[in-house]
């Protein structure tokens, strides 16, 4: 039995999620047979609690943002399969001289941006960075030197001085950081 039929995908559909994701045939594949093991209904669609399910995410102090990346191009409370693939491309390893608009630097940069940006205007607050660290270290580190590391990253990310961050100020505080590789998960083939 080949692939192809297993995905329920037409060979059109799986040649646009390859060029459009960069994903592999088989990448895709093995990527479908997770997407059907998380949806437990049979529905062809997954839930927030279908995520959640997930126990890396369950336990990753983010898991909730996480999640809310995958829901952000959704007009529902459920993404299909595209939609799925789509995202879990911002994570595939940059390869040189192979562009790929979803795993780019900048991709990255755009999906980890909008992490830290909870109310969904393309700017970072110094309580949307409090609110984020809170969910990073938890009680780890006191409220006051929660705030001072929220208040001297607005102060040096801050290039036009309106008191936060927008995603050009972002990208330059983090110029010198590798997020190609800090953003990468390994698809086997």
């Amino acid at each position: 039995m080949g692939s192809r039929p297993s995905l329920l995908l037409r060979d059109e559909e799986l040649a646009e999620i390859q060029k459009e994701t960069g994903f592999s045939a088989n990448q895709i594949e093995r990527l479908y047979s997770r997407f059907t093991a998380l949806d437990k209904t049979g529905s062809g669609a997954l839930s927030r609690e279908d995520f959640l399910r997930i126990p890396e995410l369950a336990i990753n102090p983010l898991g909730e943002r996480i999640v809310m990346a995958f829901f952000r191009h959704s007009e529902e409370d459920r993404v299909n399969f595209r939609q799925f693939v789509r995202v879990l491309a911002h994570f595939r390893p940059v390869k040189k001289n192979k562009d790929n608009k979803l795993n780019s630097r900048e991709g990255k940069l755009k999906f980890a941006f909008k992490l830290y940006d909870l109310d969904d205007d393309d700017r970072i607050t110094k309580e949307e960075l409090l609110a984020v660290l809170q969910m990073m270290v938890g009680e780890n580190i006191s409220e006051d030197q929660l705030m001072s590391i929220a208040e001297r990253t607005i102060l040096e990310s801050d290039m036009d001085g309106d008191g936060m961050i927008g995603f050009e100020e972002f990208c330059k505080a983090l110029e010198r950081s590798e997020v190609e590789q800090k953003m990468s998960i390994r698809f086997l083939n």
